[in-house]
C-alpha cells in the first residue's frame, strides 16, 4: 500500500529543508565560517530555523506514516501534514525576519506542535487498541 498522503507532506517538507540547508551554506560564504555561526546573529539565526526544522519534521512524518498505515482518515492525515508544512514555513519566516518573538514564529511552532500532537494522540490510541 502506498503511503501517497505521506510522501506528499514529506516531499514538500524535504524541500523546505533543503531551502533553509541552502540557505544556512549561503550564509557560511558570506561569513566565511565553516563550522558553528562565528559570532554571526544572521549565521546563528538561519541555523537554528533549519535546526528547528530538523528536529520536528521527521517525528511528525513518522506519525503521519504511521496514522496512514493505520487507515486514518483524509481529515486527519491532511490537516496534519498542512499544519505540519504550514508550520515549517510561518516559523521559519517569522524568525528570519526577527530573532525575538513574532506572530509567524508563534503560529508556526504552535501549527507544528498541533501536528505532532494529533499524530502522538491517534499513535497512543492505535498503540493501545482504541
Amino acid at each position: 500500500m502506498p503511503f501517497r498522503v505521506t510522501a506528499l507532506y514529506a516531499g514538500l517538507n524535504a524541500l523546505i529543508l533543503l531551502v533553509l540547508a541552502i540557505r544556512v551554506s549561503r550564509r557560511r560564504g558570506i561569513s566565511k565560517v565553516g563550522i558553528g555561526s562565528g559570532g554571526d546573529a544572521a549565521m546563528e539565526r538561519a541555523m537554528r530555523i533549519h535546526g528547528n526544522a530538523t528536529e520536528n519534521i521527521p517525528i511528525v512524518l513518522i506519525l503521519l506514516g504511521l496514522a496512514e498505515a493505520c487507515g486514518s482518515s483524509a481529515v486527519l492525515l491532511h490537516g496534519m501534514g498542512i499544519a505540519l508544512t504550514l508550520g515549517r514555513l510561518l516559523h521559519a519566516w517569522g524568525l528570519t525576519r526577527s530573532p525575538g518573538a513574532s506572530a509567524g514564529r508563534g503560529a508556526g511552532i504552535g501549527l507544528t506542535w498541533l501536528a505532532l500532537g494529533a499524530g502522538a494522540v491517534r499513535a497512543l490510541l492505535t498503540g493501545l487498541g482504541l
